[in-house]
Parts: structure tokens; sequence; C-alpha cells
């Protein structure tokens, strides 16, 4: 009895780590054709890292940027095609180009280094980064920004794991309460005198 008690916990256990570490992942540890920050057009790739040092010194971010105030934006080139023809980017306060007040906006230009920077102080609320490489055909990229929101879809994805788990312990130690297997070994230890 206690053996099948110990293999249904480690059988938990295990399901709950299963679980719950496919939600957990950094986002440097993803594969590039997987990064949610990498934007592809045909062979051409950009990559958006965010960075607040004011938050954390080593921490880069992509979509959700964790507060609002100074945020340093980096757009890398992966590509080396796009080095050779102009970009430009456009920040926009909102979710739509055409209804958004542009905040920020570099002209189209050459970055022969593939790192194109730039230094804003973001208020809480939506943003959208537009970048536009002049070739032919032209091409648009747009990362749509977070600051200081609750993504609940991230929320959700993060306790699910845990509540699957807490909920299979639930039913395994009912199920466990109300065996008979266990009400005669919880009444023959009763009846032993000590």
């Amino acid at each position: 009895m206690v053996r099948q008690i110990i293999q249904a916990g480690i059988a938990v256990f295990i399901l709950i780590m299963a679980l719950h570490t496919s939600t957990v992942g950094a986002h440097g540890k993803v594969a590039m054709e997987e990064d949610n920050c990498m934007r592809r057009i045909g062979e051409n790739m950009i990559h958006l890292s965010a960075y607040q040092p004011q938050v954390d010194k080593e921490g880069h971010y992509c979509t959700d940027i964790p507060k609002a105030g100074n945020a340093i934006l980096v757009i890398d080139l992966v590509d080396p095609e796009l080095r050779d023809i102009p970009v430009g980017v456009k920040i926009i306060r909102g979710s739509n180009a055409t209804e958004g007040e542009a905040i920020t906006s570099l002209r189209p230009a050459l970055y022969e280094d593939g790192v194109i920077s730039t230094q804003n102080v973001l208020d809480q609320g939506k943003y959208l980064v537009l970048i536009t490489a002049e070739g032919l055909p032209p091409l648009n990229y747009e990362y749509h920004l977070r600051v200081e929101m609750v993504n609940y879809a991230n929320v959700f994805r993060a306790t699910v794991g845990p509540a699957v788990g807490l909920l299979l312990a639930t039913i395994l130690i009912y199920k466990l309460l109300r065996s008979r297997r266990f009400k005669n070994w919880l009444v023959s230890r009763r009846a032993k005198p000590n």
C-alpha cells in the first residue's frame, strides 16, 4: 500500500515538473527560428531586444517590458544584406500605425555594423515599433510592445501546470482515502496494541 502511494506521488511530481518546465523558458535560451523577438521576411531576419538597466542590469526583453521609464531598444540586422540598404525606425504610442503618436522616428540610413539603437522613455501602455528596409520590394517589420502591463496569457501558461498537478494530487488522495484497501489498513493499524 505504501509502495503504491510512493509511486503515485512520484508520478504526480514528474507530471507537475513536465508541465511546469515546458511553460518556463528564458528569452535567450531558444533557437533563433523560434525566438519571438525575431522577425523574418523571406530570407531577411531582424531581432529586437529591449533593455532597462534601472530595472535589471543583465535582463533583456522583447515585447513585454516590465516597467515604465527609460528603455533602450536595440535592433540587430541579422542578415548582412540588410546592412547594405537604408533602414528606418519609427516608434508609435498605441497599437495602430495610423492612429498613434510617433515618439521616435529615425530616418532611413545605412547601418554597416548591423545595429540600430535608440533610447526612449516609455510610459505604461502599448507601443508599435515599425522597421522599414528600403529594398526591392520594401520590407516592413512590426513589433507590438507592452510596457508595464500584465500578460494574462503568460500568467495562465505559468499557472496551468501546477494547477493540473494539484488537481491530480487531490484526486489521487481522494481515491486513496476512499479505497477499501486503505480503510482496511487503517482498521488493522488501530487494532494493533501498542
